[in-house]
């Protein structure tokens, strides 16, 4: 039997249904299923996605028997709705959509009204009784097949209608009458003579160029880009299917019109009825944001029965898929028909709501919410926002509608390559446009935030805008945008390319100059109760990385069970402490050492004591020093010579010491444990001010504190054991003396790659282990991370490397010796504590990996922990569901 690759649906019966998404599309899919469930939809049929994997693996030819179905269900089409495809008295047309297994909003081809031709023209004419309403189809037919499927600009099109509306002095395409839209034909068929190219009037070619153009692209620059940016991997799906509907008419008088709507809101997350509307419309009109559609509240007003239907199928529909649902409708003569259905894009606050509310009004439950939320929705809605005080002095110029909320600040930029260049580069950038399409897609997803003079809140700025999580401000009809001469004005106002703006995309308020944000502290609503779910389900505990008390109170305040990983040497750098520390390294003898070292020992004492209280009986890892001793020294002249006067000796004296520290490799140098071994008394002060902490707090509050001193960079077994015996010797004496109980741990740093491979060696002295993913990854790859910068985005760009190991973890590399620690670490302690404290902590893809290594915890900077506590718990449930 010869595969299936054409799923027809009609009258109540679909070949399809939502679970083939695969194969059909999340469109045709979905097109299905609602067929099913018996609510209105337009008889079709879809092409399987499985063609467009055949159709770029043998060089964009199409598999035998195709052609053979597509006219079977061609004519099983004719038969449903009573008309003929090319037939000149009752013609049937049809619209040809992609739809991939995964939502990609607007990033490939559409073309509407397929089957128009000088004849079938005539024939719809008749067959409405509408001559204006077919001329407009025809007029729109030739213009999307033309751009999408014969590469002639858009412009020219849109070009030729402004002019005709100038000439006629109108500023609607429905104020042009039927014989501007027959002049409008013919000036768009000479467009296609000057572009030496012919207009097909044979229905069946077409439909093939059609076909053609949407499986072409799946692989179009816009596409691509989309996918790179959303990190959908090609390799995840088939290509897109494509989707061929018997066409329903919005444009066919006051009784028709189309639109878009939402079951709850996507901004807010609310559970009201969100959507616009055209009258007497195309499906295009409010996706494109070319003319400013209505709140669906007039839909009401204006068909109340339609209004009713529409209500309840979007109900149905919720109840059905469990999820907000995005649809998209039409309404021809009264009638109203549903052309799509799926799962809605919407901001991460609004993600976060639904998810929450969902589980409340018992349609999924806690586990489903845990996984329908992304990381980023959480890390998204604490993103900053501007500074009350600065708001209320700035200058708002203009206000939109509020599209997708949040923040931005930026310069203004009109181009979108040059947005998504200079935002490449680490600028903020406004991106402003007219209206944004789907070749915008880059320069949106690197500016802070998006601004558009046209579209409403389903336009594709909008769309795009919440999907990404990106603060937009669309619609804002007195910004008049004149990206050629390189500045847009409201009113008097002038702003020219390169000056600040800020937008406010949770109010619409457009701003000038640069107003600065400030990011939230602690968690509430909705966002507080999904972790507090996390926190039921997740395995691996959550930890921060957090060098001073201010940082540690916000990471308790984020939900942080301890701090993972301090580092002392921050410390040092402080105005007050950096004189004693150089006065330490310029010391000759172990004395001098010692002296300078008594200088720092009740200033860092104080430091540990703040974020013991801040962590109030959680486990706090402090890192012994690390970094080598020349970076805590001045390089150039001047101020080598200012430092020496303040350290008493001469500038020969100091640049002499500068010298004999500097080193060819720093990273693999005179550092960590090394340091400590070579200069013991380092070790013993910061002993002393850890545990001296810990006796003093004890003392006075009756705090319970969980000191755990990590000695770093622990390559062989007799290093820890040499400074484990002078760290318990220094603490076993201070907490005898001050006759109180103090539960302190000793452990050590897995970052050096001989470390874990001998972690059961290791694991006998050691009482924990950390490990340092940072270094693991640059001693494993053997690459300097100050210096990858220069070949890294290559690697990334040709496809070496995946993903870039300092962010997310090396599985096969860094990972196999992560296993490798815990499972040698843990045969020889059972009761051993792993973590991890590299950036990778807060990565959520490796917090997956961590999860399945067995790993006990996972340590990140305060603002990824709710990240981290939501990945943790993905992790679990992922786990359990395989």
């Amino acid at each position: 039997m010869a595969k299936k690759f054409v799923y027809f649906f009609a009258n109540g019966v679909a070949e399809g249904k939502a679970g083939m998404k695969d194969i059909l599309g999340g469109k045709g899919a979905n097109l299905a299923e609602m067929t099913n469930l018996g609510i209105p939809v337009p008889p079709g049929f879809t092409i399987s996605a499985e063609v467009c994997k055949y159709f770029y693996q043998n060089n964009r030819t199409y598999p035998d028997g195709l052609r053979e179905e597509v006219k079977n269900a061609m004519k099983k089409l004719e038969e449903a709705t009573g008309k003929g495809f090319g037939d000149p008295e009752k013609p049937l047309l049809v619209s040809v959509r992609s739809g991939a297994a995964v939502s990609m909003p607007g990033m490939m081809d559409t073309i509407l009204n397929l089957g128009l031709n000088d004849k079938t023209v005539e024939g719809l004419a008749k067959m409405t009784s509408n001559p204006r309403f077919a001329y407009d189809a025809y007029r729109r037919f030739l213009q999307m097949l033309g751009d999408t499927a014969l590469g002639i600009p858009k412009h020219k099109f849109e070009t030729a209608l402004d002019n005709m509306k100038k000439a006629k002095g109108v500023k609607l395409d429905v104020e042009l009458d039927e014989n501007d839209l027959k002049k409008l034909v013919e000036l768009y068929k000479k467009i296609y003579e000057e572009e030496n190219k012919q207009f097909p009037q044979n229905v069946e070619e077409q439909l093939w160029l059609a076909i053609d153009a949407v499986f072409g692209s799946w692989m179009s620059e816009r596409a691509i880009k989309y996918r790179e940016i959303n990190n959908i991997r090609e390799d995840q799906m088939l290509g897109t299917a494509v989707n061929i509907v018997a066409m329903v008419f919005g444009n066919m008088g006051e009784k028709s019109g189309t639109g878009v709507a939402f079951t709850r809101n996507p901004n807010t997350g609310e559970n009201e009825i969100y959507g616009e509307f055209l009258q007497n419309a195309q499906g295009e009109d409010v996706v494109a944001g070319i003319r400013t559609p209505l709140p669906l509240d007039e839909l009401k007003r204006l068909m109340p029965n339609v209004y009713d239907e529409l209500i309840g199928i979007m109900k149905k529909l919720e109840k059905h898929y469990k999820d907000m649902q995005d649809i998209e409708f039409t309404i021809e003569k009264g009638k109203l028909y549903m052309l799509q259905t799926r799962n809605g894009k919407r901001t991460s606050k609004a993600a976060i709501k639904i998810a929450v509310d969902m589980v409340h009004e018992g349609l999924i439950n806690k586990e489903e919410a845990v996984m329908r939320v992304k990381t980023e929705d959480v890390e998204r809605v604490l993103h900053p926002r501007f500074d009350e005080k600065a708001l209320s002095q700035a200058k708002s110029i203009a206000k939109g509608l509020p599209a997708s909320p949040g923040a931005a600040t930026g310069v203004v930029i009109f181009d979108s390559s040059k947005a998504e260049e200079l935002g490449r580069k680490g600028e903020q950038v406004i991106l402003v446009r007219p209206e944004t399409s789907p070749e915008d897609v880059g320069g949106m997803a690197f500016a802070q935030g998006i601004l558009t003079s046209r579209g409403g809140m389903t336009s594709h700025a909008a769309v795009v805008a919440r999907g990404i999580g990106k603060p937009a401000v669309v619609g804002a009809e007195t910004v008049e945008v004149k990206e050629e001469e390189g500045f847009f004005r409201v009113n008097d106002t002038v702003v020219r390319e390169g000056d600040w703006i800020s937008i406010n995309g949770s109010t619409g308020e457009i701003l000038l100059g640069k107003i600065p944000t400030i990011k939230p502290v602690g968690l509430e609503g909705e966002v507080a109760e999904l972790l507090e779910w996390a926190d039921e389900i997740r395995r691996l505990g959550v930890r921060a990385n957090a060098d001073i008390p201010r940082d540690a109170e916000v990471a308790r305040k984020f939900g942080a069970e301890g701090i993972g990983l301090c580092r002392t040497e921050h410390m040092f750098f402080e105005k007050d402490r950096i004189p004693k520390v150089r006065k330490m390294i310029v010391a000759k003898t172990k004395e001098g050492r010692e002296k300078a070292l008594e200088e720092l020992l009740p200033l860092q004492k104080e430091d540990f004591k703040g974020l013991f209280k801040a962590m109030a009986g959680y486990p706090v890892t402090i890192r012994l020093i690390d970094p080598p001793l020349h970076e805590f020294l001045p390089h150039d002249d001047e101020q080598i010579e200012a430092t020496a006067k303040d350290l008493g000796i001469s500038s020969k004296e100091l640049k002499d010491v500068v010298i004999s520290l500097s080193e060819l490799n720093p990273m693999l140098g005179h550092r960590g444990c090394r340091l400590t071994i070579t200069y013991p008394e380092i070790a013993v002060m910061q002993t002393k001010a850890i545990i001296g902490a810990a006796i003093e707090l004890k003392k006075e509050s009756n705090l319970d504190v969980v000191p755990e001193i990590m000695i770093p960079l622990v390559g062989h077994i007799n290093e820890l054991v040499f400074l484990k015996k002078i760290i318990k010797e220094v603490a076993d004496q201070m907490i005898k003396e001050a006759n109180v109980h103090i539960d302190y741990k000793i452990g050590t740093m897995i970052e050096v790659p001989r470390a874990a491979i001998t972690a059961d060696e290791i694991a006998k002295e050691a009482e924990f282990f950390s490990f340092g993913t940072n270094d693991l990854t640059q001693m494993t790859f053997a690459f300097s991370r100050d210096d990858v910068g220069k070949f890294l985005p290559e690697y990334l760009q040709k496809g070496i490397l995946e993903h870039d190991p300092f962010k997310t973890l090396d599985y096969e590399g860094v990972g196999a010796l992560v296993e490798m620690g815990t499972r040698k670490g843990k045969s020889a302690r059972s009761n051993l504590k792993v973590g991890v404290c590299g950036e990778h902590g807060g990565d959520p893809r490796s917090i997956s990996f961590f999860h399945k290594a067995g790993l006990d915890y996972v340590s990140c900077s305060p603002y990824r922990v709710p990240v981290a506590r939501l990945a943790a718990a993905q992790a679990t449930l992922a786990s359990k569901e395989k």
